[in-house]
C-alpha cells in the first residue's frame, strides 16, 4: 500500500494556468501532471547519474619517448600516416 503527502508548493500564475488548461483538454488532474513530471525528471536524472564510461585503457607504459613531446594535432596525422586521409 502506498502513502501519500499532501504538500503546497508555488509556481507561477502564469505556468499554473498553462497546466490547468492542459490538465482540462486532457481530461486529467493538475496532480496527474505534476506526478507525471516529476517522475520523468527523476527518470531523468537518475539515467545520468548512472552513467560511467568504461575503462578503455590500454596496456603499457603512455606515449612512447618519440611521440611524448607532440602535439596532439600532430599525433593525429602520424595516427593517419598512410591511410591516404
Amino acid at each position: 500500500m502506498a502513502s501519500h503527502m499532501k504538500t503546497t508548493i508555488q509556481i507561477p500564475d502564469n505556468l499554473f494556468e498553462e497546466a490547468r488548461r492542459l490538465a482540462e483538454r486532457e481530461h486529467t488532474t493538475l496532480k496527474a501532471l505534476v506526478e507525471q513530471g516529476l517522475r520523468q525528471t527523476l527518470a531523468e536524472r537518475k539515467r545520468r547519474e548512472s552513467f560511467r564510461l568504461r575503462k578503455a585503457s590500454f596496456k603499457g607504459k603512455g606515449l612512447q619517448e618519440s611521440t611524448a613531446r607532440l602535439s596532439w594535432e600532430a599525433i593525429r596525422e602520424l595516427s593517419y600516416e598512410g591511410r591516404g586521409a
